[in-house]
């Protein structure tokens, strides 16, 4: 028996019934199986190899201009992976697809964070980052080829937010572990930013999910697999639930659309709007690997796709090359 076999058959064993299971899950093309790994492992490997991954890890996640202990939007992954597979554990149900899952639901993050997602979105009508990391990871990766992903990985990034639930309880723990770590790290970093203070929290959220980020993360993963064992769902108790609700608010109030970040936040959309005009206006400035696939997608959608994937360090690179003058370099 081989490797892979026998784990798939722990899985039936030792999983609970409403885990998904590596067996039965399906990719849009059939290949040949590894013997020793599932298809959920693979789905793991192929993402945390692929260059998408790898950018993530200058790409902001709250705070554009920040120090050596920041989040990123590669930490940030990494860490909705953990909390994910801790409550996968608690719940016996899959982690490797969790941790597939956590690991590609941001690889489509634009530049800038939420400024950035926010950029181009205006700009062409429809742009949401949850949609292009599915995107990335279907169709732009391997050089076009893509990653032939399992249904359920798909799924589950593509639903981690908005209103659409992922149909696999694996799928579900992402969207929640998503919450916790952002809310908990952001915190964190606003307050290293010397942004915020213990003290700036309400009382509720002090009260119920607690004041140390370590103890906080605990705090709502014990609620969620507590909740969740008797309800055969990803749930929160009544009052963790409305507590989450209370520090989302606060968050997005005095963090996410604070004034003291408008500065950056308009920096870093100038920076997107700059370059997506440039190359709208002649896509024979785009790369050579995106002036091929513009026949395939058309101009814009080549366009999102290239700018999207920029990190903010080579997107502002990029963004003085094409528009500052050389002031101050060496003519020979």
């Amino acid at each position: 028996m081989l490797v892979r076999e026998r784990v798939e058959d722990q899985e039936y064993l030792l999983l609970s019934p409403l885990a998904a299971k590596s067996r039965e899950a399906e990719r849009d093309k059939q290949q040949e199986e590894c013997p020793f790994r599932t298809k959920f492992q693979r789905d793991r490997d192929r993402i945390l190899h692929s260059k998408a991954f790898r950018r993530l890890k200058h790409k902001t996640q709250v705070f554009i201009v920040s120090g050596d202990h920041y989040r990123t939007r590669m930490t940030h992954s990494l860490e909705v992976a953990q909390i994910g597979r801790t409550i996968a554990r608690g719940l016996s149900l899959n982690e490797d697809l969790t941790e597939a899952i956590a690991l590609g639901h941001d690889v489509g993050h634009t530049p800038f964070g939420h400024s950035g997602e926010s950029a181009l979105n205006k700009l062409c009508n429809h742009f949401a980052h949850n949609e292009q990391s599915l995107r990335v990871l279907k169709y732009l990766e391997k050089n076009g080829q893509g990653l032939n992903l399992t249904q359920e990985v798909q799924d589950g990034i593509l639903h981690h937010s908005g209103a659409v639930l992922p149909y696999t309880m694996e799928g579900r723990i992402v969207h929640w572990a998503d919450r916790i770590a952002y809310l908990c790290h952001d915190f964190d970093d606003s307050m290293r930013a010397g942004l915020l203070s213990v003290s700036d929290l309400p009382e509720q959220v002090q009260s119920h999910i607690g004041t140390v980020t370590s103890q906080m993360i605990t705090n709502m993963v014990s609620d969620v697999i507590c909740q969740s064992e008797k309800a055969g769902d990803i749930v929160f108790s009544p009052q963790l639930t409305e507590a989450m609700n209370v520090f989302r608010q606060f968050m997005f109030k005095n963090i996410y659309h604070s004034e003291a970040l408008d500065r950056e936040r308009w920096q870093g959309v100038f920076v997107l709007e700059q370059l997506y005009k440039y190359f709208m206006e002649d896509s024979s400035r785009l790369p050579e690997e995106f002036k091929e696939r513009e026949k395939q997608w058309g101009l814009q959608q080549t366009v999102v796709d290239y700018v999207a994937g920029l990190t903010d360090s080579y997107a502002v690179q990029l963004f003085n090359h094409i528009f500052m003058p050389p002031v101050g370099e060496m003519v020979r």
